[in-house]
């Protein structure tokens, strides 16, 4: 029984982790359709403080040993690969206009 409770654990960690670097892919893609460019201060601060704060909260669930570290380093990378791609999206069209 400990055994289903502990990989139900592991599960739901996993998937709060997921949900919580959506939601800061989601906060970027509202910031930058609200006309906050990537250069603007504001931007950069609510990135690097969301980012740092996913990277705490994934530090902890390795530390209880609820995720692997490779696949809290997989979840990072996975959204900065995804905000880049933002980044770069934004960018080309601001060059096209």
């Amino acid at each position: 029984m400990s055994s289903e409770v502990a990989i139900h654990h592991r599960e739901q960690a996993l998937a709060l982790l997921k949900a919580d670097a959506d939601q800061i892919l989601q906060l970027i893609k509202v910031q930058m359709d609200n006309l906050t460019m990537p250069q603007c201060p504001l931007y950069e601060e609510v990135l690097d403080t969301q980012m740092f704060g996913l990277s705490r909260e994934i530090h902890f669930a390795v530390r209880l040993h609820l995720i692997d570290e490779e696949v809290g380093k997989e979840i990072m990378e996975n959204l900065e690969k995804q905000l880049s791609a933002l980044h770069e999206a934004a960018q080309a069209q601001k060059s096209s206009e």
